[in-house]
């Protein structure tokens, strides 16, 4: 029996704005059968309660995708199960999701009814001051992730031209010309958005193996200057256009600007490779981005953007520390929680949404 693809995204990004969230992209209401909204402080056992549940969903041969954590991708803030039109996610801030069709789509989960309230009012104090210090933690990750990007949206304006504008855009159409012909029967594609990539307290990450689980053509777009967006929108526009179904993924550090493009029914990825991220794989076909670029620009512009490229990487690294540093004291808070919490009842809680999930198998299956 072969394996089946294993696929992990980010639906939020730790962004220079803040917390950036895709929620509302999880799984469209008018075509869900059910979402799981999981709500519940640290430590009481939304992100367990998900991978139960997905690896349940293995077992059935079904293709979970795993929504990861950005604070931390050991955990998940999600989970969705496409085939049955079926998601679960944590429902807490940051990433509230607010229901659109309570009770015949949105279900809750109250998961906080598993804490011990008695026990834990004694702990009222050292609660609140790890919850503080992990939020004035992010707050300064923050403020480093927005220094970086100002540099390096400096960097993109250096070189992106006009003229640079326009050959990516000419690139792109002899690729859709080669690549992404319309389909029979016609009809326009539809998009989806997930983060592929993400700014984590272990720095910088990217999910390329999911690309390369739903997609056996990769293209790598080495990109040093932010320049992929460029060639990135006009592939999106005509993708859509000739009748396929993409998946956008915005890059973290700019959001409003796309990083990768996953194209599954076309077996076609675009994914964004840096110095820092390197795509880890052989691909299709590598495009050097950064040769496009006006040479004199880059020869007259050299000291400063190395310069640039220096003082953004450090900023970048100063984020992911406070990160870090984010992520100690919640496990600190989440410690604090676990002893009185009715694990128990939370593993109740996952049968249920077990057995009404495996409900809505096919009787074949």
């Amino acid at each position: 029996m072969s394996a089946l693809p294993h696929l992990e995204y980010f639906l939020g990004a730790n962004a220079p704005g803040g917390f950036y969230s895709l929620s509302s992209e999880l799984l469209r209401p008018e075509e869900a059968r059910a979402i799981y909204i999981l709500k519940g402080g640290p430590g009481c056992g939304k992100s367990t309660l998900m991978r139960r549940v997905g690896e349940r969903m293995e077992e059935e041969r079904l293709t979970p995708e795993y929504i990861l954590c950005s604070g931390d991708p050991d955990s998940l803030d999600a989970l969705v199960l496409p085939e049955l039109r079926v998601a679960l996610v944590d429902g807490t801030a940051p990433h509230v999701v607010e229901p659109r069709c309570p009770g015949a789509v949105e279900r809750y989960v109250n998961l906080g009814a598993c804490y011990d309230t008695a026990a834990l009012a004694p702990c009222r104090d050292a609660l609140l001051a790890r919850a503080t210090a992990g939020k004035i933690c992010r707050e300064r990750a923050v403020r480093c992730l927005r220094a970086s990007a100002e540099i390096l949206e400096d960097m993109r304006a250096t070189v992106l031209t006009d003229a640079l504008r326009e050959k990516l855009a000419r690139r792109a159409r002899g690729i859709l010309s080669r690549e992404l012909k319309r389909r029979r029967p016609e009809r326009t594609g539809r998009v989806s958005q997930r983060f592929l990539g993400a700014v984590t307290h272990q720095g910088p990450v990217c999910l390329f193996g999911t690309a390369q689980a739903q997609c056996h053509r990769v293209f790598e777009l080495r990109d040093a200057f932010g320049l992929a967006h460029e060639l990135l929108l006009p592939l999106l526009a005509g993708a859509l256009e000739n009748g396929w179904d993409v998946t956008a993924c915005p890059d973290p550090m700019a959001p409003e600007r796309l990083a990768h493009l996953l194209i599954p029914q076309a077996s076609l990825a675009f994914v964004t490779s840096t110095a820092a991220l390197p795509f880890p794989g052989e691909p299709s076909r590598r495009i050097r981005l950064d040769q496009a670029a006006d040479r004199e620009i880059l020869r007259r512009c050299r000291p400063r953007l190395r310069f640039s490229r220096k003082v953004s990487a450090a900023l970048l690294e100063e984020a992911a520390d406070s990160l870090g540093q984010a992520k100690a004291c919640h496990d600190a808070l989440e410690a604090l929680y676990h002893p009185h919490v009715d694990f128990t009842g939370v593993d109740r809680a996952a049968r249920a949404i077990e057995e009404e999930i495996l409900s809505f198998l096919p009787a074949s299956a």
